[in-house]
């Protein structure tokens, strides 16, 4: 075989008995009946051509398990077979939550090292399970590839030492990805100022902005500092300085015509796209205007490229199997509903074969959007209107038949009655209604034929409202059918490039956020000495004895004061 990958159970029994001359475990040795994982490596390893490859993924105890396992494991080393390990999250795989690790072996290698790959914190919650990111594979792919030695990720380690270790693969051995502890400088807690070690861990901050440092900070002594600025004032330190804008205009010029080479690469020449190919194309790219850019995280820039590839390359697939004028379809938007107690597929409205109908509408009828959001909007403020009234009734009033029994709203067709009657009162005794009280806003009646009112504005509105809904959708239908070729490819860069082009644009300033951030919380760390704590906590302590002096009670009562008195004061 070329390649092969697999998955096995893990840690599964399985029958060893007459497999000593197998010629799949001969040259290594036999797994325990108990755990079948390297019997099952090694059957796959045997399947392999001399420049073939196998990946595995299997339980971490197949990397420090001794016995059989440990002399399978130092042949494999010794034999030159094993070509990389990779550790990967916890919870990645349904059905099992345990950290699992990916072998990559080869029947025959130039080099006889290991790469050992520590991936177990890169990962994104997914519900309940932990999953791998575009950007997290590429960043495993690349160090494999490469053979990188990054810190806390990867290392590569000589056969030699891992015979020193007595063939021990255990990732934490030979590359530490947990994070560093905090630590508390004795001197700066009880006397202030900002350690300077501290501030060094910032280094690669200072390495591209190495006058930045003198700006933010001054020394208070040989080996601390202190903020030569308001901490308020971090932020706005770190966007005017000259450094940090030549740092984002070195940016924007890596990324000129960035936007220009998507449109000439996917809209102009979509026809060309090879959708297997292209993503990988786009990537060297991408990382190529990164190179020069420090600060910059590529995977993060690559994960904002992967996310939009996914959109991209789905309406390339339609374009080029049913042709430049998908772009202008309209589907029926086929939806799930309950007739007759059964689910059943009806048709809901129109949809875009590939424009969505909220970009369209957005960009060529946002007159008609913005007159549609208006309306909302103001039943939106009737809602609110018609819950203040109701929350300004006594409880008195909510005992009306006006308000429904759950008393969470108004009882609209009683409401009605009760402003009819209300208001033919008024008119019976010619006497203007909101004279009668003090406060006339504020009465019942008031309170209910103004409630009224909204309600019939609200009825009217609702169904104002779903006719205006109506009548976009199919001007919406009717727009997308009718696009001219200079419209789609417009709306095509809007969907397509435009977002990517959004989060790329917004990254030097997640730099300088991420550096306020950690500035701040430097200074913050040391703000208060221990010192002053201290005194603090004495001040209190005899203002709060004071003041039992002037406290009263029976004897008992003034023998416990009093000895907690002589504690505060510490005598």
């Amino acid at each position: 075989m070329d390649a092969v990958v697999s998955n096995p159970p893990y840690s599964q029994a399985w029958d060893p008995s007459f497999k000593d001359s197998d010629p799949r475990y001969s040259r290594f040795g036999l797994a325990p009946k108990t755990k079948a994982d390297f019997a099952f490596l090694l059957h796959d390893l045997y399947h392999l051509k001399p420049d073939g490859i196998m990946t595995i993924v299997l339980p971490h105890g197949v990397l420090f398990r001794g016995g059989e396992e440990g002399e399978i494991r130092k042949q494999l080393i010794e034999q030159n077979h094993i070509d990389a390990i990779i550790g990967l999250p916890s919870n990645i795989f349904f059905g099992t939550g345990i950290p699992t690790v990916i072998l990559v072996l080869k029947q025959k290698r130039e080099n006889n090292d290991v790469l050992i790959v520590d991936a177990s914190k890169h990962f994104v919650k997914e519900g309940k399970n932990n999953k791998l990111q575009a950007s997290d594979i590429k960043r495993i792919v690349d160090a494999v590839i490469n053979r990188d030695s990054i810190e806390k990720f990867s290392q590569v380690v000589s056969k030699q030492t891992l015979r020193d270790n007595d063939y021990n693969l255990n990732i934490p051995r030979y590359v530490d990805s947990s994070p560093a502890a905090e630590s508390w400088d004795l001197h700066a807690t009880m006397l202030g100022g900002i350690p300077n070690s501290e501030i060094a861990q910032l280094h690669q901050y200072w390495q591209s902005f190495p006058q930045l440092h003198d700006a933010l900070f001054v020394a208070k002594s040989a080996a601390y500092s202190e903020l030569a600025i308001a901490k308020r004032d971090v932020n706005a330190t770190i966007t005017l300085h000259p450094q940090v804008i030549e740092f984002i205009s070195a940016y924007n010029q890596a990324f000129a015509g960035f936007d220009d080479y998507l449109n000439n690469t996917l809209i102009q020449g979509w026809q060309d796209v090879n959708r297997n190919q292209q993503e990988s194309e786009l990537s060297t790219e991408l990382f190529t205007r990164l190179s020069s850019v420090a600060l910059i995280d590529k995977y993060q820039a690559y994960q904002f490229l992967n996310n939009q590839w996914q959109v991209i390359s789905t309406d390339l697939e339609v374009m080029q199997t049913e042709g430049f004028a998908a772009t202008k379809q309209v589907d029926p938007n086929i939806v799930v509903k309950k007739v007759k107690g059964k689910d059943t597929e009806v048709q809901d409205g129109w949809k875009g074969h590939i424009m969505p109908f909220d970009l369209v509408q957005q960009t060529y009828l946002s007159d008609d959007l913005a007159a549609l959001a208006k309306q909302e909007n103001r039943l939106v403020e009737i809602a609110s209107s018609l819950e203040e009234i109701l929350e300004s009734l006594s409880e008195e009033d909510k005992e009306q038949d006006t308000v429904k029994e759950s008393k969470d709203g108004f009882a609209n067709a009683e409401v009605a009655k009760a402003a009819k009657a209300f208001l033919k009162e008024q008119k019976e005794t010619k006497t203007k209604f909101l004279a009668d009280s003090p406060e006339p806003e504020e009465s019942y009646k008031a309170k209910i034929i103004k409630a009224n009112k909204l309600i019939d504005e609200e009825k009217a509105l609702k169904k104002a409202v779903k006719e205006a809904q109506v009548a976009l959708h199919l001007k919406t239908k009717t727009t997308i059918e009718g696009l001219s070729d200079e419209q789609v490819n417009e709306l095509l860069h809007l969907k397509w490039i435009a977002p990517l082009s959004q989060e790329l644009a917004a990254m030097p300033s997640v730099v300088i956020s991420e550096l306020t951030n950690q500035l701040q919380s430097l200074a913050d760390k040391y703000a208060v000495t221990y010192s002053q704590v201290a005194n603090e906590i004495k001040t209190t302590e005899q203002e709060l004895a004071d003041m039992m002096g002037e406290l009263t009670g029976n004897e008992f009562d003034i023998q416990g004061l009093a000895e907690l008195t002589s504690l505060l004061k510490g005598e």
